[in-house]
């Protein structure tokens, strides 16, 4: 299985922000967090996970809030993850930390991330506006694909 690294998630962030969140001349479209909020809470209901809801459309659940000190986008992160599919392949995932500034990954990472602090872990169903949109990334996620992260903020910097 072809693995995407944290670096591909900042490149493919980057990249979606210059798609942008309208149709454009290649026709990319993205879905609506309220056409996907359904199948985003079936998928909280099929794997457990108590959610709350951001304003954003974002479902998350705090595991662990940590104890140290919560990012801003101005801090660069260490983190350990798994992404998921929603049909259960995992796309990416780091087995010890590595290190990503919170101000370049996707909006979803940037709203949920905060909400915990140094030695957190968090659930995140994050709606496709707020991943890779209509352009997808790579091979691994098609275009408009709600995702799931399990993330583990291991320090804040």
């Amino acid at each position: 299985m072809k693995k995407i690294t944290g670096l591909f998630l900042l490149i493919a962030s980057f990249l979606l922000n210059s798609c942008g969140k309208s149709a454009d001349s290649s026709g990319c479209q993205p879905a609506t967090v309220a056409s996907e909020k359904a199948t985003m809470v079936a998928y909280c209901t099929s794997s457990s996970i108590s959610y709350t809801e951001d304003p954003s459309g974002l479902l998350y659940q705090i595991i662990d809030p940590g104890t140290g000190v919560a990012p801003t986008t101005a801090n660069t992160i260490s983190v350990v993850y798994t992404g998921k599919l929603f049909n259960g392949t995992t796309f990416d995932a780091t087995a010890n930390p590595i290190s990503l500034p919170l101000s370049g990954v996707i909006d979803g990472w940037k709203i949920g991330i905060p909400k915990i602090k140094k030695g957190g872990r968090i659930k995140l169903v994050i709606p496709s506006a707020l991943a890779y949109s209509c352009t997808g990334a790579g091979t691994s996620i098609p275009p408009n694909t709600p995702l799931y992260f399990d993330v583990t903020l291991t320090d804040v910097k």
